[in-house]
């Protein structure tokens, strides 16, 4: 039998070998020699495709930027012939299809350049893909492998295009050689400056959508997500540092750590150095490692010495060469080692696969949700995208774990949502929705809280009982008719779905009010903040009835016509608290000193989820001056050195005159402590309670070396949630109530606004999720969160905490519409 195996595979070479050409004679240079653009990787993986049984290869969509993306799937021709079988049966043995199936083959997924500078993956994917179907047949007799060769092609071809016109020929290895030193903002993130790597389950991208959609379709038993890191970190693979998520199967970690050791065999074989359970941890659930894991998967991260810097070839602090050609061979190395686990315990995968689905000892059976139905119909969206059943039940009341009071209580549960973890993908639900996931080590590579009822802004209970539903959440729709006699149309204001109303309109040149006070109009409330359109304001415009109701019905807003302008209240349509919303001019500042991820987030929020313009303005061209024809300017969170004190004081003219600046997270830090600015500092050795004569008796630090790091933690946030206390008859809180659950995502700390608006802050620091040092947590204690500072007839408003933060903290998005429409909406003037 092994010998007409072998005459087999070796027919299969001789055939391939007359047909099908290496990467190097496709692209006419050895892989590692020259940095590949995607689309010739494209054509490269459709000529092995045309000419191999072996290999299927599909477009499962498009980049903002419009380039492919794509995958490969590869296996034995019968295999092949056999795929959708394949295919179907895993998903029946994890019980997310009905029938019965006992499936023996192992499905591989290795992903490549999900960071776009870390471009060494995208090279080892295609010598990965010819060496599998020329030499490693063997391997694919009980093994699928499915082959992303790259998740982020706009961010690749940013990185490649600038290296392929910035290098020397040859190259220069020198690290201050201008190839080594990327411009802003590195080819890191995709077309909006996001990182991938941290959207898996926020799902805000496009490339992550429609990556999803495939990936849920096969639910691979192995998930690879290849990586680069610093240029003196050898290499990094499994098995992963704690913290370990606790839902984590022991079989998944033990696998991991019979992979390490494959591959260990190989890079001692070569003499390669790596390094494997230092730094890179399972706990954050929007990884490429992460949440294939919380899927069932394998889920690892391997990373190679490069990233950006490398190029070619650059010369290590250590003092040897790491050239391309090196960093292919060895995520190419560990690529094939992973197949060959793969192949070799396929049975294994298949039976513990079917086990993680089996959710029966998780503590919380149900989480009931409950809130403004928008906030229902976001989150419906999110699960929606992670294929997450849920219901909605009619009335009621739970009992449980309550998020709000952060202790044991009920829900009135009318109208809820009902995610339970009765289902294959349980644990994962369980990982999105619990309050506080279990900490086993503070040190971690990311943030540490995460909970969706409390970033979509729901009341939440979690219950050890199984909740049913009695029907499903559907999406509403209206139908308003004009109403031409009426003096005016309302809308309560409440969540994006509004904003993205308001946005329109204003862009339609309709004139919106808002309100400062509640009003009340036919016997129907309306809170602060709702929308006020009258035919006054519009009497000019012919179409103002048709208009109204067409782009009130495309959004689903619900219009109540008013015949009469006259309030049940004091409050009328010609208030002075009623107020006109200007149609602002924003202008951004984007480049070097700003945050490229907290830039790309304001970037993405403007184009693809508000849909209002904004104008970028780098930061090397900008003059106050340019500021003339804008109303607000927006400083994300960065370094603004340039501001010198004749900028800073045509800022303040300019602010004088009725203009506005949101400063969010560190570009604070560019007012704190200057005149008229009104922002301070929190001392941090006062907040934390440190007497000085003590201080002044402090001999250093005697902490011991190998205990440094370990002893940082006391000064850390890691991505904790922290109850904020809000003024809600201030603008910029204009649709919540009292109380705020915030991601805070560091210890910045200022002191109270002397005469401006504290409008959300902290007074004695409640963290309810997630890690904060002590000293960190001490130094929040009276401190500053969102804030408006007024100068002459404008505005600037400080958020210390970034409400944009990778674009998955919904409840916080309508601090910042709030902040350009609303907050002390004077028009700029000359």
């Amino acid at each position: 039998m092994i010998k007409h195996l072998t005459l087999a595979f070796l027919f299969i070479s001789i055939t391939l070998s007359a047909q099908l050409k290496s990467p190097a004679e496709f692209l006419g240079y050895e892989v590692g020699t020259e940095f590949s653009r995607h689309a010739d990787v494209v054509r490269y993986f459709e000529h092995v495709a045309a000419n191999s049984s072996m290999v299927t290869y599909d477009t499962y969509g498009k980049t903002n930027e419009r380039r492919p993306l794509t995958y490969a799937v590869i296996s034995t021709e019968q295999n092949i012939a056999n795929i959708e079988q394949i295919r179907k049966d895993n998903l029946i043995n994890a019980g997310l299809e009905n029938g019965s199936a006992s499936p023996q083959t192992a499905i591989v997924w290795l992903s490549y350049n999900v960071h776009g500078n870390e471009a060494s993956s995208t090279e080892a994917a295609m010598s990965t893909l010819y060496t599998l179907i020329t030499e490693k047949q063997a391997w694919l007799q009980n093994t699928v492998v499915i082959i992303d060769p790259c998740v982020n092609p706009d961010g690749r071809d940013r990185y490649a295009n600038w290296y392929n016109q910035a290098k020397a020929t040859p190259y220069n290895a020198k690290q201050a050689a201008y190839e080594h030193n990327e411009p802003w903002p590195g080819g890191r993130p995709n077309h909006y400056l996001f990182d991938l790597n941290r959207d898996w389950a926020w799902a805000t991208q496009v490339e992550t959508q429609q990556r999803l959609k495939i990936y849920n379709q096969w639910m691979p038993h192995i998930h690879v997500d290849f990586h680069e890191q610093g240029i003196n970190e050898p290499y990094y693979f499994a098995p992963a540092a704690e913290p370990f998520h606790e839902i984590i199967s022991p079989f998944q970690r033990e696998f991991q750590t019979e992979v390490g050791k494959n591959h260990a065999k190989y890079f001692d074989a070569e003499g390669w150095l790596f390094f494997t359970r230092e730094r890179f941890d399972l706990l954050y659930p929007s990884y490429g490692d992460t949440y294939p894991t919380f899927m069932g998967a394998i889920g690892m991260t391997y990373e190679q010495a490069g990233h950006g810097r490398a190029g070619l070839g650059i010369n290590t602090d250590e003092g040897f060469e790491l050239t391309l050609v090196d960093r292919v061979a060895h995520h190419t190395t560990t690529g094939l080692s992973t197949v060959e686990m793969g192949s070799k315990n396929a049975a294994k995968l298949n039976t513990e696969f079917k086990k993680f689905f089996q959710n029966d000892d998780l503590k919380y059976k149900s989480y009931v949700l409950k809130g403004h139905p928008d906030k229902l119909q976001a989150l419906g969206e999110l699960l929606d995208k992670h294929n997450i059943k849920y219901g909605i039940k009619s009335s009621g009341t739970v009992n449980g774990f309550n998020y709000s009071d952060h202790k044991n209580g009920s829900l009135t549960a009318t109208n809820a949502l009902v995610v339970s973890t009765n289902q294959p993908k349980g644990k994962m639900v369980k990982v999105l929705m619990e309050p506080d996931a279990v900490l086993t080590e503070p040190l971690t590579y990311d943030i540490t809280a995460w909970s969706i009822p409390h970033a979509y802004g729901l009341e939440a209970v979690a219950t050890t009982g199984l909740i049913s539903t009695d029907k499903e959440l559907s999406a509403y729709t209206v139908n308003n008719v004009a109403s031409p006699n009426a003096a005016g149309y309302l809308v309560s204001w409440g969540s994006m779905y509004d904003a993205q109303f308001l946005a329109e309109l204003l862009q339609e040149d309709i004139r919106v009010r808002f309100t400062e006070k509640d009003l009340k109009f036919g016997g129907k409330d309306f809170g602060k903040g709702s929308l006020v359109i009258t035919k006054s304001d519009n009497r000019t415009n012919e179409n103002f009835n048709n208009t109204i109701v067409e782009i009130a019905n495309k959004h689903n807003r619900q219009l109540y016509a008013s015949n009469t302008s006259f309030g049940d209240t004091r409050t009328d349509f010609g208030s002075p608290d009623v107020k006109l919303i200007n149609k602002q001019r924003i202008a951004m500042l984007r480049g070097n000193g700003v945050s490229s991820l907290n830039y790309g987030a304001i970037w993405h929020f403007f184009e693809q989820q508000l849909h209002y313009p904004v104008t970028s303005i780098d930061t090397d061209d900008f003059r106050v001056s340019t500021l003339s024809s804008f109303d607000v300017l927006v400083m994300p969170n960065g370094w603004y050195s340039s501001l010198k004190d004749d900028t800073m004081n045509d800022l303040k003219t300019w602010i004088q005159r009725g203009g506005k600046i949101i400063a969010i997270g560190s570009a604070m830090n560019t007012f704190a402590g200057k005149d008229g600015f009104d922002l301070k500092s929190n001392k941090a050795d006062e907040e934390k309670g440190v007497d000085q004569d003590d201080k002044k008796e402090n001999k250093g630090n005697l902490t011991p070396y190998d205990q440094r790091e370990r002893s940082s933690v006391k000064d850390l946030i890691t991505g904790s949630i922290y109850k904020i206390k809000i003024d809600p008859s201030h603008p910029m809180a204009f649709g919540y109530g009292d109380a705020y659950y915030s991601l805070k995502l560091g210890s910045s700390s200022f002191s109270f606004l002397e005469n401006g608006y504290n409008v959300g802050y902290i007074e004695t620091p409640t963290s309810v999720s997630g890690f904060s040092g002590d000293d960190a947590k001490n130094k929040l204690t009276n401190s500053l969160v969102f804030g408006e500072a007024r100068m002459g007839s404008g505005s600037i408003i400080y958020m210390v905490d970034d409400v944009l933060f990778r674009s998955f903290w919904e409840n916080g998005k309508l601090f910042f519409v709030n902040s350009i429409f609303f907050v002390n909406n004077n028009k700029f003037t000359l």
